[in-house]
């Protein structure tokens, strides 16, 4: 039987959106605060070489400078305020996550509701001025030796540490902003836009590509078709799920007895997002961060690192495969699924799962489950991120085509579309009710009608 909400959501339409006043501000209001932050990737730092940027740049895009552009929306390559993007915002958050997790005090704090979290808020904007400023000393310090500063010095790091965490924080707010008044989630949909907007430049650069020879027609065909497929595929596996069969038993209140329910609990195949790609992309980069802007003055150590694990590499690919499990199961078990807790929360709500006992036998049987599901679904992180390496190291691709972008964008657009959705039910709910109202109160009307007559 399809309920009365999937009903309402199949027959939405553009006159429902028309008449969702509410709906439309919310939009509107997230396209300007959007417009806003990319404008404001044009703005440059101050005290930088421009010209010796850009062809600096044009070497690195195809390795740090491809990655670091796709998280910033292009500030990275002109050097603007938002050039380390809401990368640390992010971390913080990630940090703070696995840190309430494992440290009883956090994990007290995220059980008091609203008081808590904010504190927790609080924890991760402070994380995220530490961070920014230890990137962006790093990276004012990494230009200055790589000779794109007009006027080295410390006035010149300062300057560019303050406008650097200036512009993070400011784009923490805007992330906010966006969540609490807009539509989707704020820090997704910047990361969302930066990958977006850099999108027609890489189109016309791989096709420019293909015109000059450098790739062949197969080429240029069978990675159109791959990308196709590989977004086809994201789809399908970020909306698959394993269902837990939750059954209730028969309950009596007062004097009478209802008869137990049943339910499913949905268990993603990929409970933990992109976070592990994330995660294990900003490792693997880190060395390749360190010594692309350092010029020439790489270390011996650093030139060994590189040689092993530069983009491309077996052993890049391998790490790179080794991080993304890891992450996958750690941040699973213990942010995004804990299965002593949900176990926990069936026990407090009387359901059981049919054949095993309540309490920590249902925790084992959750655990065995989810770590049989995420066998796929580690697999499936892997194998989408790593293709795309694969493919741009062989057929040296002129341009960064990451599996992370892949995952970024599908994931914040199947959210944003699932709130768009959530809002117009919630305004079709809203009519239905006042409309309720509405002939209720007519029905009175006669009714004092026909009795005045009488």
């Amino acid at each position: 039987m399809v309920s009365a909400a999937e009903q309402m959501a199949a027959n939405t339409s553009w006159a429902a959106f028309g008449k969702a006043t509410d709906l439309r501000k919310r939009i509107v209001f997230t396209l300007g605060l959007l417009i806003i932050y990319r404008l404001g990737t044009y703005i440059p730092v101050p005290g930088i070489d421009g010209a010796e940027l850009r062809q600096f740049m044009e070497g690195a895009q195809s390795s740090i400078g491809g990655m670091l552009s796709m998280f910033t929306g292009g500030a990275l390559g002109r050097m603007g305020i938002f050039a380390l993007g809401i990368m640390p915002y992010i971390s913080s958050a990630i940090i703070v996550q696995l840190l309430a997790a494992m440290v009883p005090s956090l994990e007290q704090l995220k059980k008091e509701g609203e008081q808590g979290r904010k504190k927790i808020n609080q924890y991760t904007r402070y994380g995220t001025v530490g961070l920014a400023t230890l990137q962006s000393y790093g990276l004012a310090a990494s230009l200055q030796s790589g000779g794109l500063a007009t006027d080295p010095g410390l006035f010149f790091i300062a300057s560019c540490m303050i406008t650097l965490v200036g512009g993070t924080m400011f784009l923490m707010w805007l992330g906010e902003q966006i969540t609490a008044r807009g539509v989707g989630n704020g820090i997704s949909l910047i990361i969302f836009v930066g990958i977006i907007a850099e999108v027609p430049a890489a189109l016309a650069q791989f096709f420019a590509s293909g015109r000059s020879g450098a790739l062949s027609p197969a080429v240029i065909i069978g990675i159109m078709v791959m990308v196709v497929v590989v977004i086809a595929f994201v789809v399908f596996m970020e909306r698959s799920l394993r269902k837990i069969h939750i059954q209730y038993p028969r309950r009596q209140v007062g004097m009478k007895v209802y008869d137990g329910g049943s339910s499913h609990l949905p268990v993603k195949v990929n409970p933990s997002g992109v976070i592990p790609a994330i995660f294990a992309s900003s490792l693997l980069l880190l060395p390749v961060t360190i010594s692309t802007f350092s010029g020439n003055q790489t270390s011996p150590f650093m030139s060994t690192v590189l040689a092993y694990f530069g983009p491309g590499q077996p052993a890049y690919l391998l790490f790179f495969t080794a991080m993304i499990v890891f992450f996958t199961y750690f941040y699973t078990y213990n942010v995004a699924f804990k299965p002593e807790d949900v176990a926990d929360n069936l026990k407090n709500q009387n359901g059981f799962v049919p054949g095993v006992r309540p309490g920590a036998k249902t925790a084992e049987y959750l655990e065995y489950v989810v770590t049989r599901i995420l066998v796929l679904g580690s697999a499936y992180l892997a194998a989408v991120c790593l293709l795309p390496e694969i493919l741009r190291s062989e057929l040296a691709i002129p341009f960064y085509f990451g599996g992370t972008s892949v995952l970024i964008v599908v994931s914040v657009t199947m959210d944003t579309i699932q709130q768009v959705q959530s809002h117009l039910l919630a305004h079709q709910y809203e009519g239905l009710i006042q409309k309720s109202q509405l002939s209720g109160k007519g029905r009175k009307r006669n009714r004092r009608k026909g009795t005045t007559r009488r």
